[in-house]
């Protein structure tokens, strides 16, 4: 780890969905090694504001847009607004709605058209403007998917199909755009102490017998922190990972095993 990994690049780290569990920790994280944060948010401000006050706090300047990611023209307008702070160094895809469970028979076909519009597109429309900026000083493409695209859970389709899309998506970026220096890889979250499974157990989505099952088949015999996952992604957006791309990093205690 180093506190200053970016502190000597130019412009800012661009995180969608920072003011979500996972994504306000690597806002934080960004800020605490030496970056600038711009980040989107849907509609809750209080969150956003909170995750300025922690960059704010680490030394570093932060910029919040309100977003509706499967608004093409409105996800590029943030794009072009954060790069006008110095340009990019960074994107990381962490915005994502709270998926529900559900096996793959019961799955309306509307519903699945929706969730490729929320993620895959979504990614889509930050990723291709963001590709301007982050040609110029060879930039970092990070996405926050899931650990379900290397082992599949029950239930878990409506989110494991369009995570997966998003994943080639960066397999192809990696590949097209190597050539200027840009580099593209995913994180692979599996259960976490922040972000969805909070949300499923709060439904009841996520049952006493759900976590217990979900922790006896993790190697490690525990969840994950949001700090685990932001690791991955600053690890991956910085220097140090200067000859990685094309890659998923799982962070789930060894459940892919």
């Amino acid at each position: 780890m180093s506190d200053s990994d970016f502190a000597g690049k130019d412009g800012v780290a661009f995180v969608t969905g920072g003011s979500g569990g996972l994504g306000s920790a690597v806002c934080t994280m960004l800020a605490e090694r030496g970056s600038d944060v711009a980040f989107t948010y849907r509609s809750n401000e209080a969150a956003a504001a909170e995750v300025v006050a922690a960059v704010e706090a680490a030394g570093r300047r932060a910029w919040s847009f309100a977003v509706d990611a499967t608004d093409a023209e409105a996800a590029k307008a943030a794009v072009d607004a954060a790069a006008e702070h110095g340009g990019l160094h960074t994107l990381v895809h962490a915005a994502g709605p709270i998926i529900p469970q559900l096996h793959l028979s019961r799955l309306e076909p509307d519903q699945l058209r929706t969730q490729i519009d929320i993620e895959v597109a979504a990614f889509f429309h930050f990723a291709q403007p963001a590709l301007t900026y982050l040609r110029e000083g060879g930039g970092a493409v990070v996405a926050i998917t899931t650990a379900a695209t290397k082992r599949y859970p029950v239930r878990d389709g409506l989110s494991s199909a369009a995570k997966g899309a998003v994943e080639q998506l960066v397999w192809g970026l990696a590949a097209e755009e190597g050539r200027f220096g840009v580099r593209a890889n995913a994180v692979g979250p599996g259960m976490t102490d922040a972000g969805m499974a909070i949300a499923l157990e709060e439904s009841g989505d996520l049952t006493a017998v759900d976590h217990a099952a979900a922790t006896a088949n993790i190697p490690l015999r525990t969840f994950g922190t949001a700090i685990d996952v932001a690791e991955a992604v600053c690890f991956l957006a910085s220097d140090r990972a200067g000859y990685i791309t094309g890659q998923h990093l799982a962070v789930d205690g060894g459940y892919g095993v």
